[in-house]
C-alpha cells in the first residue's frame, strides 16, 4: 500500500529522493537511471545553436549538418513538404490533390464533439420489398459512430447509407460563393503586386547597366520576344514578359471586383425567452466545438456534423547554408524509416547529469556528469570554462571548474553496449577525473561554486571541444598506398547545465 506522505511529495522532491537512492547502487544501474532522467527532463542540458537565431535546445531536438559541420535547429532549416497522407486510412496523395481537397480526407471523419475518429457501424433496419410494399425485409444500413463519446450521425438526423463508404450528407455553407470570389480577388491582387516588384527590380538593373548595352538589350528582347524565356529561367519568376505583358498575350485579363459588405441599420432582435429559458448544457456547444467549424459555428448540439479528417504531411528538412538535406522520410506513409536523418545525437558527444549534491552559495560542490560517444571511432574531448567576457555565457549563475586533461571516449559498439561481462578497455584514466567507464560512456567530475543567493536554478556553462571525421566527405586516394580516411576536424560547442535550486 502506498504511503500517504508520498502522495504529497512534489515532482522535484521525488527527483532528489531518486538521485539519493541512485548514489547507493552500482555504476551500471546509476548510468541507466541517468539515461531515463535525461529522457524525462531533456531541458536540463542544452546546446547553443549559432544560426540565424541563437537558440538553446537539447541535443535530441537538434540536427547536425555534416557538410557545414554545425548544429542546426528547426528555426534555421528549410521545411519542404514531401507528401500528404491521412492518419486514419493512410491514403497518400500529392500536394496538388491535397490542395483541391482542402487538406482533408474524403473517407475519414472526426467526431464533432470530442474530435476522435469516427467509425462506420452496420445495423439491420426493416425496409419494404419492391415487389410487395406491404411486406418488409431486413436490410443493412451504415451510420457513423464515435467509440469515445458515443456520438452518432443519427443524433443530428443524418440518413443512414446503404454502402459503407462515401456519400455522407454534408451541410452547405451559404457563403461559399462569396468566399470563392474573395479568394480569386486576392489571388489576382497578389499576382499584380508580384509583377510590380519584378518591374522595379528590372528598372534597378537597367539603371546599373551602361546606357548603350541597356538599350541594345531592350531592343533585342522586344524584337525577338525573349522576355518570357529569360523570366522562366529564374526560379519563382512570373510567366509575364519583361515588357509587362499579361499571362495571355493579346487577351484582356478578366477583372474581378468585390463589393464591400454593407452595414445593417437594424439588428435582429433576441427572442423573448432568451434570459428566462433554462439552459441545458448537453444541448449547447462549447467554444472549442464552434471554432472547429468556423464556417458554421453551430450553437446547438443538434447542428453538429462530422468533419473530414485533416491530412498530415511528411516533410524534409534542408540546411539553408549548404542546401543539403538533414532529414528526409520515406515516401510511403506506412513507413517510419528515414532515408536521411542527421540528428545531432548521432554525431555530437552528449553530456548528461548523473548526480547532483546539495548546492550552497560560495561553497564548492562536486557534480557527476556522463559523456557518451555516438560514433564508432575513438573521440578525444577537451572541456574548458567560459571566459569572463564570453558573449555566449549569459545565463551562468555559478563558477565551474572542468577537468584540464583530455577525455578519451571509446567508439560505439552496439554488441557490447548492454554486455555486463564485457572487459573494460585500458585507457589509464585518472580516478580524480573519471569516475567510471563503460563501453562508449564515461562518468567524470566537475566542481561548481554557486555565486548568487537568489532563488532559482543554478546554471553553469562550459565549452566542449572534440574531433569529428566526416564520413560523407569524398575519400582522397593516396599515391603510395590505399585510400586515406577522412581528416579529423575539431568542433567546439557551448553547453549549459541546469543543476536545480540551492539547498536550504
Amino acid at each position: 500500500m502506498r504511503s500517504p506522505a508520498l502522495c504529497f511529495l512534489s515532482a522535484r522532491q521525488l527527483a532528489v529522493t531518486s538521485v539519493l537512492a541512485v548514489q547507493a547502487v552500482s555504476p551500471q544501474t546509476r548510468l541507466r537511471c541517468s539515461e531515463m532522467a535525461s529522457l524525462l527532463q531533456p531541458d536540463r542540458v542544452v546546446y547553443l545553436v549559432r544560426g540565424e537565431k541563437r537558440i538553446r535546445a537539447p541535443l535530441s531536438q537538434l540536427y547536425f549538418c555534416r557538410y557545414c559541420s554545425e548544429l542546426r535547429s528547426l528555426e534555421c532549416v528549410s521545411h519542404e513538404v514531401d507528401s500528404h497522407y491521412c492518419p486514419s486510412c493512410l491514403e497518400n496523395m500529392p500536394s496538388a490533390e491535397a490542395k483541391l481537397k482542402k487538406n482533408r480526407c474524403a473517407n475519414c471523419f472526426d467526431c464533432p464533439c470530442c474530435m476522435h475518429t469516427l467509425s462506420t457501424r452496420a445495423t439491420n433496419i426493416p425496409a419494404p420489398l419492391p415487389d410487395d410494399p406491404t411486406k418488409t425485409a431486413m436490410k443493412k444500413a451504415y451510420y457513423l459512430a464515435c467509440g469515445f463519446c458515443r456520438w452518432t450521425s443519427r443524433d443530428v438526423g443524418m440518413a443512414d447509407k446503404s454502402v459503407a463508404s462515401g456519400g455522407w450528407q454534408e451541410p452547405e455553407n451559404p457563403h461559399t460563393q462569396r468566399i470563392n470570389k474573395l479568394i480569386e480577388y486576392y489571388q489576382q491582387l497578389a499576382h499584380r503586386e508580384k509583377q510590380d516588384r519584378d518591374r522595379k527590380k528590372l528598372a534597378r538593373r537597367r539603371q546599373c547597366m551602361p546606357l548603350a548595352f541597356s538599350q541594345h538589350t531592350i531592343h533585342v528582347v522586344e524584337k525577338y520576344g525573349l522576355g518570357t524565356r529569360l523570366q522562366r529561367q529564374r526560379s519563382g519568376a512570373p510567366i509575364s514578359g519583361l515588357s509587362g505583358l499579361t499571362l495571355k498575350e493579346g487577351e484582356d485579363q478578366k477583372e474581378i471586383t468585390i463589393e464591400p459588405a454593407q452595414a445593417l441599420d437594424e439588428v435582429e432582435p433576441l427572442p423573448e425567452d432568451c434570459y428566462t429559458r433554462p439552459i441545458s448544457l448537453p444541448e449547447v456547444t462549447t467554444l472549442r466545438q464552434r471554432l472547429l467549424q468556423p464556417d458554421f459555428q453551430p450553437a446547438g448540439a443538434s447542428q453538429l456534423h462530422p468533419r473530414h479528417k485533416h491530412l498530415l504531411m511528411k516533410r524534409s528538412l534542408r540546411c539553408r547554408k549548404c542546401e543539403h538535406n538533414l532529414s528526409k522520410p520515406e515516401f510511403n506513409p506506412t513507413s517510419i524509416k528515414f532515408k536521411i536523418q542527421l540528428v545531432a545525437v548521432s554525431y555530437i558527444p552528449e553530456v548528461r547529469i548523473m548526480s547532483i549534491p546539495n548546492l550552497r552559495t560560495m561553497k564548492e560542490s562536486q557534480v557527476l556528469l556522463t559523456l557518451t560517444n555516438p560514433v564508432e571511432n575513438i573521440t578525444h574531448v577537451t572541456l574548458s570554462a567560459c571566459e569572463d567576457e564570453d558573449p555566449d555565457d549569459i545565463n551562468s549563475t555559478a563558477k565551474v571548474m572542468v577537468p584540464s586533461k583530455e577525455l578519451v571516449l571509446a567508439g560505439k559498439d552496439a554488441a557490447a553496449e548492454y554486455d555486463e561481462l564485457a572487459e573494460p578497455q585500458d585507457f589509464q584514466d585518472d580516478p580524480d577525473v573519471v569516475a567510471f567507464r563503460k563501453s562508449n560512456k564515461i562518468g567524470f567530475f566537475i566542481k561548481v561554486i554557486p555565486q548568487k543567493e537568489e532563488d532559482g536554478d543554478v546554471t553553469v556553462s562550459f565549452k566542449i571541444r572534440h574531433d569529428f571525421r566526416n564520413l560523407a566527405a569524398p575519400v582522397k586516394p593516396s599515391e603510395e598506398g590505399p585510400e586515406t580516411p577522412a581528416e579529423a576536424i575539431w568542433l567546439t560547442h557551448h553547453v549549459e547545465l541546469s543543476l536545480g535550486p540551492l539547498a536550504l
